[in-house]
């Protein structure tokens, strides 16, 4: 099992999430939320099990295969590194446009958007599936001769220079702004208000999004979230939440022709068949989602966090030498945590009684395990 930059840089991460939580303090704003921030981790970190489990090898595999086909080979050690870096960027700019354009990519990338927030913890918010939603726009890469270790490498780079600019707290750049993405460029990508939206959506080069027409300055206080809220701060939720709502609607579409039309048309389209199932207005927005909790929730919470996190991290560097039974469990161990702790800040009434078995589970196959070992 090969560890992956993304998974290394988890520490990094973390510290990055506390210096800016230490700087909005001493400015006197507050830009984390413990259900809202539980919830961004969360996604993450069922991302990041996932692309152990599953997408890493799987993606590396194919591309891997397809290149053995490729069209051409790229001649000089730092045209194929050029390629990478220009190829990447153009596949990303697609599959995220398309993501915003497109109901059936929406359903997905829509995890990355459902905080009401706007930091760091964002950036880890992520869902499960986007690997599949990437798959078709970069392998491409592949057969046009791009290595794997070049793609892979300027991919992973690529997703690590987006964590610094899902923050508040970095003002407008102009000078830079003209060719790289920014704090306030992508705020405005996240933003809901009408002008702002599905714009911005170049990784590291702005210049995409003005060769393509999306580029939008930040020029008025961006309101973040989605324009249909999910209301909850279960991460596993966030997960299927939009895809089960989408496949509810497709298999009650009239015709076959129908559902495949709500399929690839934009999130925006609502047809009056779709309209009578679910009007829109009964989920817009109303304030943010914000339930009362209190600092023994919230302390308690963040402390099993803070096990959790440590626990995947571990995982995430170890792995490989566990068995596949010791992996399932940590798996499991992992997802109870992602369910039980956002609902008991939430204070879900099933949530105090389900965090207790699952740290009573947790601890008696730890030390079950630890005894046999």
């Amino acid at each position: 099992m090969n560890v992956s930059l993304i998974a290394l840089a988890v520490p990094l991460f973390f510290v990055g999430m506390g210096l800016e939580a230490w700087a909005a303090r001493r400015r006197g704003v507050r830009v984390y939320r413990a259900g809202d921030a539980l919830a961004d981790m969360g996604c993450g970190v069922a991302q990041q099990l996932v692309a152990l489990l599953v997408s890493n090898a799987l993606v590396f595999e194919l591309y891997s295969r397809l290149y053995a086909h490729r069209a051409w080979t790229l001649p000089t050690s730092w045209l194929p590194w050029a390629a990478a870096v220009l190829g990447v960027e153009f596949a990303y700019y697609w599959w995220h446009r398309l993501s915003h354009e497109v109901n059936l990519l929406w359903a997905a990338h829509v995890v990355h958007h459902q905080s009401e927030d706007y930091n760091l913890a964002v950036a880890l918010r992520q869902s499960v599936a986007t690997w599949a939603t990437t798959l078709p726009f970069y392998l491409p890469l592949a057969w046009l001769g791009v290595p794997p270790v070049p793609f892979a490498v300027t991919l992973s780079l690529s997703t690590l220079y987006q964590f610094w600019i899902h923050t508040e707290l970095v003002p407008v750049l102009p000078r830079f702004e003209r060719w790289f993405n920014s704090p306030a460029l992508h705020r405005v990508h996240h933003a809901i208000n009408p002008k702002y939206l599905d714009r911005n959506h170049a990784a590291t080069f702005s210049w995409l999004d003005r060769l393509f027409g999306t580029y939008q300055p930040e020029e008025e206080p961006c309101v973040y979230g989605t324009t249909r809220p999910l209301r909850s701060f279960n991460p596993l939720w966030a997960q299927v939440a939009t895809p089960w709502a989408l496949l509810r609607a497709a298999v009650r579409a009239p015709s076959v022709g129908q559902a495949l039309q709500l399929l690839v048309s934009s999130p925006a389209w609502r047809p009056a068949w779709l309209e009578a199932l679910e009007p829109a207005e009964s989920k817009q927005r109303t304030g943010k989602y914000d339930p009362p909790t209190t600092r023994g929730r919230v302390a308690w919470a963040v402390s099993q966090w803070a096990l959790v996190v440590a626990g995947t991290f571990a995982f995430l560097m170890l792995g490989a030498g566990l068995s596949p039974g010791l992996r399932l469990g940590v798996v499991a161990a992992a997802l109870g945590a992602l369910l039980t702790l956002p609902a008991f800040v939430e204070g879900r009434p099933w949530a105090a009684r389900a965090e207790a078995v699952r740290v009573v589970v947790t601890a008696a196959a730890g030390g079950t395990w630890w005894a046999l070992a």
